[in-house]
């Protein structure tokens, strides 16, 4: 296919160089960062577009891809696809994916998970929104970017199912690492604590494949100083649209709010920034229980 790839961050360059590696004609955009190898470079977001079968977008925020969606689809062929891998908001998901159909466009909002080490070895996983068309015609791309695509439903459903896979992860992040500064304060050795837990009940991916104790389970990031495989800005971001989703649809998420609270204190108030979402866990042991 011939794809033009707007957004070539940390992301978005690895994919775009998979592409490229594949066979697939890739154009590529960016204000900022360079085309990796393999990737045309593009003087504008409409060169990169033009022609192309599909265009990818790997974008900050939701009104970031909304201001790209109105600046490219006019340039875009006829029944292109625009496949957006974005983490956005459902609403803007919806409204992009409104602006394709009204341009004659498909669309395609597959949001991933997987971080950079995913994105760079090919086997990440992406949560599609879309009609069923629209997927199969993209799909192609899914299995040279990824080892997974699901099929959620249409437009909005990627992004529904990531932004509900991460307030899992995060409460499930928060309450890993108070139960490993509890096990501390009552003098339980980490490692006897992941031995037991990893193999009952506590058992989660956190604790399992990415143990945010040092020396403890895989190697993960927790062993690397906590530089960020994930980081706590990511994370924040992740579950402020959660919450954002939970206002719309007027759910109820005490735990979502708590733990939007928690990583939203320790990014913007503490020394979170910059580290690895699982740096949670030096928070809680070096801090006495609340008054």
């Amino acid at each position: 296919m011939k794809v033009g790839f707007i957004g070539l961050g940390n992301m978005g360059a690895p994919m775009a160089a998979n592409l490229a590696a594949a066979g697939h004609e890739v154009v590529g955009f960016d204000l900022a960062a360079p085309c990796p190898d393999g990737v045309a470079k593009a003087e504008s977001a409409e060169e990169a577009v033009a022609g192309a079968d599909v265009v990818v977008t790997m974008l900050p925020n939701g009104a970031i891809l909304r201001a790209v969606a109105e600046q490219i689809h006019p340039a875009m062929d006829p029944g292109a696809v625009h496949l957006d891998c974005s983490t956005v908001d459902v609403e803007s998901a919806r409204a992009v994916a409104d602006a394709a159909t009204v341009a004659g466009l498909d669309a395609v909002d597959a949001p991933v998970s997987g971080g950079v080490g995913g994105a760079a070895a090919g086997t990440l996983t992406f949560m599609a929104g879309g009609t069923p068309r629209a997927f199969a015609r993209v799909a192609p791309l899914f299995d040279v970017m990824g080892q997974k695509a699901v099929h959620c439903g249409e437009a909005g459903a990627g992004q529904a199912a990531k932004i509900c896979n991460n307030m899992i992860l995060g409460i499930t992040m928060i309450g890993t690492c108070e139960a490993f500064a509890l096990a501390d304060k009552l003098g339980l050795d980490r490692q006897k604590m992941f031995d037991v837990v990893s193999t009952s009940s506590g058992y989660s991916w956190v604790m399992n494949a990415y143990c945010p104790a040092p020396g403890v389970g895989p190697q993960s990031p927790a062993d690397n100083d906590y530089r960020p495989g994930f980081a706590s800005e990511l994370m924040l971001k992740d579950l402020r649209l959660s919450q954002q989703a939970a206002e719309m649809a007027d759910a109820d998420t005490p735990l979502g709010e708590a733990a939007t609270a928690l990583y939203e204190s320790f990014v913007e108030r503490e020394d979170g920034a910059g580290k690895d979402f699982s740096a949670m866990l030096p928070r809680f042991a070096h801090r006495a229980r609340s008054k």
